[in-house]
């Protein structure tokens, strides 16, 4: 008996001592002092898409809707939707008790004001508001979308914060237009509040204590915030090696956007851990569809066949842990992740382009690429590919542009046939540049018109997803474009910091994050 109770103290003190550690561990307090490369211009989410703002505005404004870890779309300020009318009309539920930094409760009538604004003056707004035809208040609680046509990724577009439709009292949107509002409207309904902005020195937030966070378990930039700073400061700091040298030095305790060839010595040094963003972004070739050689499907194929991605990327990206071979358009560990046709991916097969560019009727023409040494990888990525299509017997004029001159020559579809650039993130394929007719490379067919409408319409997740395959095949099928594979950035943080993994999300957050 008393053996047992001994043991039974044993395990009662074991079990208080680890729960002791684990409050200690994440007890709140400290200035989380973050070292970024410049300034943002302003934090007026809806109409800047800077991702300097992005990374500061998240933790002041919140969305309807934001992504969770597979940046599948969730809820945030909303509590739930309904959709009606075969998908032309979209009620949207909001949490009550929700307030902004100046006390005043979330209602109806701040989202209606806070969307319309955007949709009339936001970057990314009109995109949505194409297939919108009203915005309605439906009680103090609900807000009605009229749709014109069913348009499926309205979540999405709800939920991406960059450029986003972040919620803020209605008598300053109602007062709103194109130019960002002033500093002193930074109101919001996030865990840290605006505090001040020194020029050139840093911003601050401050804990805003009667946040009202979501009850649901964290996942991704989706459920339960915890700020556990008292303050987070953004400091500019524009040299790559002053951001390293102050956060050893303990000046920092965050430093974003490290070089690639620092990698190995940065992930050697036991006073900082590296984290690799999860934000994979790519390297794309676009194909000259409206005008010239490239106009023939079967030479678009031939080249596909012709490339071997992986020297691309190690010549473009260095270190392997900053680059993947993925023939899938979306990253792996999103939910659009598909293998649909990536067995046409990086072949490297020069008798099979051979082949096909035969098969096409190519005679050796010259073929124009456009690429530019404004974006050191750019340079080196295309410096390979052109050199690997030589080789497979194609007629490269590799020219070379400072990347104002590119993104200006783009546009005239008698001057190119292939032209280097990259796309960053993002959490749903519709937003993707080359889905665009009008964007340079003019991917224009009825097959694809008809993926895309499909894919814009069907409302269930499943549904979008498996027609999002069949936009994959076609894309390896038609070959509008080459991707070269994801690659990422990464930033360094003191040890000190707890709550990140070995990545962190493609803008960085400080809520459920803490000092030791």
């Amino acid at each position: 008996m008393r053996k047992n109770l001994t043991l039974s103290l044993i395990l009662v003190l074991l079990i208080s001592l680890i729960f002791s550690v684990n409050l200690f561990a994440q007890e709140k307090g400290g200035t989380l002092r973050y070292a970024m490369i410049d300034t943002p211009p302003s934090l007026d989410q809806q109409v800047v898409t800077s991702d300097l703002a992005t990374i500061i505005a998240q933790h002041i404004f919140e969305g309807l809707y934001t992504f969770n870890s597979q940046y599948a779309p969730v809820p945030m300020l909303a509590e739930g939707s309904m959709v009606k009318e075969d998908g032309r009309l979209v009620t949207i539920n909001l949490r009550q008790g929700v307030t902004f930094h100046n006390g005043k409760e979330m209602t109806s009538e701040d989202v209606v004001a806070s969307l319309k604004r955007w949709g009339e003056f936001g970057v990314r707004g009109p995109v949505l508001f194409n297939y919108i035809e009203a915005v309605e208040a439906n009680g103090s609680y609900a807000v009605d979308l009229h749709f014109s046509e069913p348009f499926s990724a309205w979540q999405s577009m709800l939920a991406f914060i960059n450029g986003g439709p972040v919620i803020l009292p209605s008598e300053i949107m109602e007062n709103a237009d194109e130019r960002p509002i002033s500093p002193e409207d930074y109101i919001g309904t996030g865990p840290y509040e605006f505090t001040r902005w020194d020029t050139g020195r840093f911003i601050q937030l401050s804990r805003y204590e009667d946040y009202a966070a979501r009850s649901d378990q964290a996942d991704g930039y989706g459920g339960e915030r915890i700020a556990y700073f008292d303050e987070l400061r953004f400091i500019p700091v524009s040299e790559v090696g002053t951001r390293i040298n102050g956060l050893r030095a303990g000046d920092y305790d965050y430093a974003e956007s490290m070089q690639g060839d620092l990698y190995e010595d940065l992930k050697a040094d036991d006073r900082v851990n590296v984290l690799v963003n999860q934000g994979a972004q790519f390297g794309e070739v676009f194909f000259n569809q409206k005008q010239g050689i490239m106009t023939n499907k079967k030479l678009r194929q031939a080249i596909l066949a012709a490339v071997d991605m992986e020297p691309v990327m190690q010549a473009a990206h260095g270190h392997p842990d900053l680059w993947d071979l993925n023939g899938s358009i979306m990253p792996e560990k999103t939910i659009w992740y598909s293998e649909a046709a990536i067995e046409k991916y990086s072949r490297g097969d020069a008798e099979l382009a051979r082949k096909l560019a035969e098969e096409a009727g190519y005679n050796g023409e010259r073929i124009r690429y456009m690429a530019t040494t404004s974006y050191q990888t750019m340079y080196d990525s295309s410096v390979v590919i052109a050199q690997q299509l030589s080789e497979a017997g194609f007629n490269i004029d590799l020219q070379i542009y400072d990347w104002a001159t590119l993104a200006s020559r783009r546009n005239d579809p008698e001057v190119w046939d292939l032209f280097y650039t990259w796309h960053g993130f993002v959490p749903d394929p519709i937003l993707y540049t080359f889905l665009s007719p009008t964007y340079p490379g003019w991917w224009d067919t009825a097959k694809k018109r008809l993926l895309v409408n499909n894919f814009t319409q069907a409302m269930e997740q499943e549904e979008r997803v498996e027609i999002w395959s069949e936009l994959q095949e076609e894309i390896y099928d038609h070959v509008p474009i080459l991707k070269t594979g994801d690659n990422y950035t990464y930033d360094i943080v003191v040890p000190e910091v707890k709550g990140f993994g070995e990545t962190s999300l493609i803008w960085p957050k400080f809520w459920n994050i803490w000092f030791e």
